[in-house]
């Protein structure tokens, strides 16, 4: 009985205090952030520097008990003897919910109680405390999700939760006095056709790339004697910088549209669209060759055997068996080559393809952060929605263990 009772207490020695050091590092972040930053700004109008001010006089008192009793209950959840695990996963999912409510809440009632005397050209813009506590629910969210390992339905419901909490805040008057919100309601409608026009950008690079880079990708699995020019060459046009790309193209599609009106009539130039979806083409090319390979090349042989043992003929082993199996692979090369191409148009509005990126540089012209922040937040949430939701796929696309065996 000692001797078996020996391991147990060893292990029991060994057990660590401390079961999620990356939830109990995000609480410090939040109390650092909350009590070294500002959370608001107050300025007279949108192009001064604005009056910093801090969480605690931003917040209201009820909202600054709540923050402390969030932060003190996730502290808890990251503790293994005071919490055990699965539960202290789930209070973390629960609190960085509202932790993500909160922090929108606090920021338009600031907002609202702030410019109620001031005159109608102050604007209120968030601050560094803010953007603390958003990352920080965010990241809380992604690690509970990644230990808690809940099945895909869960995830997807969890995460339109979130959006959809977001989503309530903007839609009501919560957030309209902000400054970003009225710079989007004086861009309203040229926000929804750059939009409009960043996904098309997108849209027409993905789906030429898939069309190419796929039979590209099973070429280089079948041929392995093209498998190295073919990768040498798509790795040149990876490693170009993006203006680079977008700066030699101008020349020979403005040369090329001169000496075919025909193009120059259906919108190919040296600027414009025509250069960006090359480019974006061409970036994409890789990622979706690789994946596609890789994903055909880590299919069993002895899969491949029992199915030419069925009497399968190539086409169908192809259909039938090395593609299902290789589609997590290759839809975790589309994850990233979506979530690339969502960055990657941003810099296109440089040569007038438009998109998100054109209230970027707008904006830097102008010396407004706001009208920076109407491009670069849409272009944040596109890619985080793009990549979670081909994550949900690859996970749906794996095969279970009972098909794999």
């Amino acid at each position: 009985m000692t001797d078996a009772a020996a391991p147990s207490s060893s292990a029991e020695r060994r057990s660590p205090l401390i079961g999620n050091r990356v939830l109990l590092t995000l609480v410090v972040v939040c109390l650092l952030g909350v009590g070294l930053l500002p959370f608001a700004s107050m300025a007279p109008n949108r192009l001064v520097s604005g009056q910093s001010m801090s969480t605690w006089a931003a917040f209201a008192p009820w909202q600054l008990v709540t923050l402390a009793g969030l932060l003190a209950l996730l502290a808890l959840a990251s503790f293994a003897h005071l919490m055990p695990r699965r539960p202290g996963h789930a209070v973390a999912l629960a609190a960085a919910l509202a932790l993500l409510a909160l922090d929108f809440v606090a920021l338009g009632g600031y907002a609202h109680r702030a410019l109620a005397d001031a005159s109608p050209a102050a604007r209120v813009s968030q601050g560094s405390a803010f953007w603390v506590l958003l990352f920080a629910a965010g990241l809380i969210m992604i690690d509970a999700l990644q230990r808690l390992r809940p099945p895909p339905v869960w995830r997807a419901l969890y995460a339109a939760t979130a959006l959809t909490l977001v989503g309530v805040c903007f839609a009501t008057d919560l957030l309209s006095p902000l400054s970003i919100m009225r710079e989007f309601a004086n861009q309203r409608d040229n926000f929804v056709d750059q939009l409009t026009r960043h996904l098309a950008l997108v849209a027409g690079a993905l789906v030429p790339a898939l069309v190419v880079g796929l039979p590209l990708g099973l070429l280089a699995r079948r041929r392995p004697g093209a498998r190295n020019v073919l990768f040498s060459v798509l790795n040149v046009f990876q490693t170009l910088p993006s203006i680079a790309v977008f700066g030699l193209l101008i020349a020979p599609l403005a040369a090329l549209a001169a000496a075919l009106p025909w193009l120059r009539e259906v919108g190919v130039g040296g600027i414009g669209a025509a250069p960006a979806l090359i480019a974006l083409v061409l970036y994409s090319l890789l990622p979706i060759v690789r994946n596609t390979y890789a994903g055909l090349a880590g299919v069993a042989p002895g899969t491949l055997e029992a199915a030419r043992g069925m009497g399968m003929t190539a086409r169908q082993i192809l259909w039938r068996v090395e593609i299902p199996l290789a589609l997590p692979v290759i839809l975790s090369g589309l994850r990233i080559v979506t979530v690339q191409a969502i960055g990657l148009t941003v810099v296109a509005a440089l040569i007038g393809a438009g998109g998100l990126g054109a209230f970027i540089f707008q904006g830097l012209g102008q010396y407004a952060i706001d009208l920076v922040l109407l491009g670069a937040i849409p272009t944040i949430v596109l890619a985080v929605v793009a990549d979670f939701t081909l994550q949900l796929l690859v996970a749906l696309s794996r095969p279970t263990r009972a098909g794999q065996g």
